[in-house]
């Protein structure tokens, strides 16, 4: 390995960092710590699983058996949020808005800045995006979701990884908080391997059994 001089350096760097502005390293000790924004379900409980409140711009994923109570869970938090004046978007791959209407009244939801769609095409989610700009949204069931940018059905492996990081990204973007609802599978694991907990900030688990009248929302991840 030769060391070339600075004023050669220039030759063997891409060209893209021709015009890159170096910044120099900067002592932990000289840092500013700060508090990154918040967003408060007022769920006591819920907001302590998340270190104080959901964080803007953040990814959560939610994993737990088929019936356990994400979905409830996920709407009760949503209508929460959006109570405050922010608005949400709860996106159903799983149940139609009648289905979800039928819960909101039994749990006696029913915030006017949430909005409900039933959708499972990712292309289709940016345009509601992109219309209502909300703040939070609920992704529910990401076993549902496709994205028209390469093959395969909804729920397999390469969907499943592929909309996840578009989530992200678009989370990342936009800040906007997202919840990811993510189906456990007989082995433990969410949509066969542990795909998603790599990409997402958050991950929790919901675990109970029928024979339990409690659920434990359990936190794995939280970065």
């Amino acid at each position: 390995f030769l060391l070339q001089k600075e004023s050669d350096l220039s030759s063997v760097l891409p060209k893209s960092f021709n015009n890159y502005e170096v910044i120099p390293p900067t002592p932990l000790s000289n840092l500013e710590q700060f508090l990154e924004p918040r967003i408060k379900s007022d769920i006591e409980e819920f907001d302590r699983v998340l270190g104080g409140g959901i964080v803007e711009g953040s990814t959560i994923l939610i994993g737990g058996n088929p019936g356990i109570g994400k979905s409830t869970v996920l709407l009760q938090i949503i209508d929460r949020v959006c109570s405050k004046g922010i608005t949400g978007l709860y996106i159903s791959g799983e149940e139609s808005i009648i289905q979800l209407k039928m819960r909101a009244s039994r749990l006696g939801l029913g915030s006017p800045d949430l909005y409900i769609v039933a959708e499972t095409c990712y292309e289709h989610f940016l345009e509601h995006i992109e219309k209502l700009n909300p703040k939070i949204i609920v992704i529910d069931s990401i076993q549902t979701v496709f994205t028209t940018q390469i093959p395969g059905a909804p729920g397999s492996l390469s969907q499943v990884r592929e909309i996840a990081g578009f989530l992200m990204m678009l989370a990342k973007q936009k800040n906007i908080s997202i919840f990811i609802s993510g189906h456990v599978t007989k082995d433990g694991s969410i949509a066969g391997p542990r795909t998603l907990e790599h990409i997402v900030d958050t991950v929790l688990y919901f675990e109970g059994d029928e024979g339990n009248y409690y659920r434990i929302l359990r936190t794995v991840k939280n970065r």
